[in-house]
């Protein structure tokens, strides 16, 4: 539980300084169309860092649900994936590494449908 807690919190703090870093530090240095490919990586890294503390609170709840410490590590694994590889393809352009994208799609529908599963089992 207290691991995605943690997770939670510096991806969170992460979300915050790399939105104002791209609010304020690649607005007019970076085209239009990539400073919103930027938000895009900011703001699904946020709704991920809510998600990975919602799954500490049921793992305080349900503590032998192992399936939800599968959903967390995979909800770090979309924030890495998605969202990272959107940051390095905003400020790079380097269009083919918009290919690794989906992949924490992906990571991301898993995670929420094994914690909806857990709700189900619970």
């Amino acid at each position: 539980m207290k691991v995605f807690v943690l997770l939670g919190a510096i991806a969170s703090f992460l979300a915050v300084a790399l939105g104002a870093f791209g609010a304020h530090g690649l607005e007019g240095k970076i085209p239009d169309r990539y400073l919103d490919i930027w938000k895009t990586a900011v703001h699904y890294q946020m709704f991920h860092a809510v998600g990975l503390f919602v799954i500490a609170l049921l793992l305080a709840k349900w503590p032998n649900a192992s399936t939800l410490v599968t959903a967390g590590w995979m909800m770090v694994a979309g924030i890495i994936l998605f969202s990272g590889s959107l940051y390095v393809l905003s400020v790079t352009q380097i269009k083919p590494l918009g290919a690794i994208t989906p992949f924490g799609g992906v990571a991301f529908l898993i995670a929420w449908a094994l914690v909806a599963y857990v709700a189900f089992k619970q």
